[in-house]
């Protein structure tokens, strides 16, 4: 049986494979980077490709590739937080379910043994993996990327909800996003 298999088969996730959808994940064993974000969106969901909707084209951008390398380089793995879309809330998607992350992230990031840095993309990855208290504020933890590194480096979620957030704090698209660019590059390169 596959991971795919097994996560698919899991109970708490009998719900999604009744309506028979897959989890949304990529891990190939020659990823250098892998990409932590919170969990698809409908659009990712119904296309079975992480970071195929307009996030995904701005963290494209803040990481300075294309589509291409991006996919089908083999550099690249990208798992959220929960691998299905939650559905809507009130402000926009639902958040992830809790104890996804805990119960397989470790299993698919030990198939990556190449990978070099860990990109937590919003609250939830970088509450999970960087143990953080609900009351430190992500734009604190997002300016102190440096502090993470060389393991982890924060980043804002690229949604265009964020556009406001983004305009507050022009330092992120000054200083960390070519920092986070030249980061790629030496891995990759």
């Amino acid at each position: 049986m596959t991971l795919i298999d097994e996560i698919m088969a899991a109970p708490e996730n009998k719900e999604f494979t009744a309506k028979n959808w897959k989890p949304v994940f990529f891990t190939p064993e020659t990823a250098k980077i892998v990409i932590i974000g919170q969990a698809p969106s409908k659009r990712v969901q119904d296309t079975g490709l992480m970071w195929n909707d307009a996030s995904g084209d701005r963290l494209r951008q803040w990481l300075g590739v294309d589509r291409s390398e991006f996919y089908d380089s083999g550099d690249f793995a990208n798992i959220p937080m929960d691998f299905y879309y939650p559905g809507k809330g009130k402000s926009g998607d639902l958040p992830p379910r809790k104890n996804i992350a805990q119960k397989w992230h470790p299993q698919l990031l030990e198939t990556m043994p190449k990978r070099q840095l860990i990109i937590l993309v919003g609250n939830y990855a970088q509450r999970y993996y960087l143990n953080l208290p609900s009351k430190v504020k992500l734009t604190n933890v997002v300016q102190s990327f440096d502090q993470y590194l060389p393991e982890y480096f924060p980043l804002v979620h690229p949604s265009p909800r964020n556009n406001i957030w983004l305009r507050k704090n022009p330092w992120f698209e000054q200083d960390v996003v070519p920092a986070l660019q030249e980061l790629v590059r030496q891995i990759i390169a």
